[in-house]
């Protein structure tokens, strides 16, 4: 019998890797797990690893020039912005995601995002639990949506279904994706504009795109001085999307009436910081593709990855152009 092959779990936010572990013992492989998120920490663990798997640890090209012997880095989850594809591909090392788990579970937490802002939920909630009654917000504040038009950065598996789910509440549509096909768009009902035609003519802007150099940062003060006044921003894809400097000062000056969060940049968001505190801001802490279902396929699709990878199979999902 051979010396056992080692995965290394950089991190990862669940209660134990049993899933991992039994999908691995098939091909004899032993799980090294750690929770680094630190350089330092990260290079002695994945030196001698056969595949890493990793959640939100920085592998960046110091750690990547580690791997002695990595046959794959596999990403629990879609984005892979926390990982330096470049380096790994200069290394001949195929980087994977999961890019088919979580859609509906992120699609209909956007609709929830949606409805909570412009039928004003949570303040509502709030006014009767304290004791009061009647609206707690001023009257044009409680929106419908069928009046309302909805722009969506980014058409890919979410964006889709996002699309999909406010074709019933009757809204118009716009989307910006460079890297769809207009006609396919058109195919699901939308609209399909340029950004800056796109910006002025939303009541309500949400964020589907990944974080890449050409994306991050896209909503700044330039692009939200383009949103109508009184707008509303939501946003479930990547914290770094927004300048999030920007995005306080825009609530603050009324620029934008609202804004839905899941991710930020940073996270969490540091504790007094005017975004926790903000009547018009609806928050969550990163958790809009959680559901036992997508966690399940999320762990058995990497963990399959890997054993994938340790019996020299071809690797779907391979993200770096190897």
């Amino acid at each position: 019998m051979g010396i056992p092959k080692k995965v290394a779990v950089t991190d990862y936010t669940f209660s134990d890797l049993a899933i991992e572990e039994t999908i691995l013992r098939d091909v004899d492989a032993e799980l090294h797990r750690g929770q680094n998120k630190t350089v330092e920490a990260l290079i002695p663990q994945v030196r001698d690893a056969d595949v890493v798997i990793t959640q939100f640890a920085p592998i960046n090209d110091q750690v990547i020039a580690a791997m002695e012997r990595a046959r794959a880095i596999i990403r629990y989850g879609i984005g892979v912005d926390n990982v330096n594809l470049q380096a790994a591909a200069e290394r001949k090392i195929p980087v994977c995601n999961v890019p088919d788990y979580c859609i509906d579970e992120v699609a209909d937490h956007t609709l929830a995002f949606i409805l909570a802002m412009t039928r004003q939920v949570v303040p509502n909630c709030l006014h009767v639990r304290a004791g009061q009654w009647g609206l707690a917000t001023p009257l044009e504040q409680m929106r419908c949506l069928a009046d309302q038009t909805v722009g969506i950065i980014g058409f890919g598996r979410i964006g889709r279904e996002v699309a999909a789910r406010l074709a019933p509440l009757k809204c118009r549509r716009l989307v910006f994706d460079p890297a769809i096909p207009p006609s396919m768009i058109e195919w699901e009902g939308c609209e399909v504009m340029p950004l800056h035609d796109l910006l002025p003519h939303c009541d309500l802007l949400t964020l589907h795109c990944p974080s890449t150099p050409q994306t991050r940062k896209l909503i700044n003060e330039n692009s939200l001085a383009q949103m109508k006044r009184g707008s509303m921003l939501v946003n479930l894809a990547r914290g770094d999307l927004v300048d999030t400097d920007a995005l306080v000062a825009a609530l603050q000056s009324g620029h934008l009436s609202g804004a839905a969060l899941d991710v930020c940049d940073k996270e969490p968001i540091p504790q007094g910081h005017p975004l926790r505190s903000m009547e018009q801001v609806v928050l969550a802490s990163h958790i809009a593709s959680a559901s036992p279902k997508a966690v399940r396929k999320l762990r058995e699709t990497a963990a399959r990855l890997a054993a994938m990878a340790l019996r020299g199979e071809v690797l779907p999902n391979v993200v770096n152009g190897l």
